[in-house]
């Protein structure tokens, strides 16, 4: 099993900066990609942005040119810098791990971290 604590949220004023972090634990060793997932009020949840464990990212079109994950696999933690931040970026972030030691994978999910972009 895996266990996920991410940190890092907050308010910020539109235009300005957060960095989000999620550290793992547990059976580390069977997590292979890794993300971020956002849900705004009354809305699903949408992927944000994931990295392999090879460090390729990808990110969803909303995002891209202003976030960046990244992960440190030394530390199991995931990072994603988020920049240039709008009102409609503010939703709670969810850490994804996907843990491949199962068959079939399956996906561990964080407590979810808030936020907020004020106008």
């Amino acid at each position: 099993q895996v266990q996920l604590a991410e940190s890092g949220g907050g308010l910020v004023q539109a235009g300005g900066s957060l960095r989000l972090s999620c550290a793992a634990s547990g059976d580390t060793d069977c997590i292979s990609d890794m993300g971020w997932y956002r849900q705004a009020p009354g809305k699903e949840r949408e992927l944000v942005a994931t990295i392999t464990n090879g460090d390729r990212p990808n990110y969803s079109r909303s995002v891209k040119g202003r976030f960046t994950i990244s992960r440190d696999n030394a530390k199991n933690t995931v990072y994603l810098q988020m920049n240039s931040l709008q009102p409609e970026d503010t939703a709670v972030y969810y850490c994804n791990a996907e843990y491949v030691c199962y068959v079939p994978a399956y996906d561990y999910w964080g407590q979810g971290t808030q936020v907020t972009v004020s106008s």
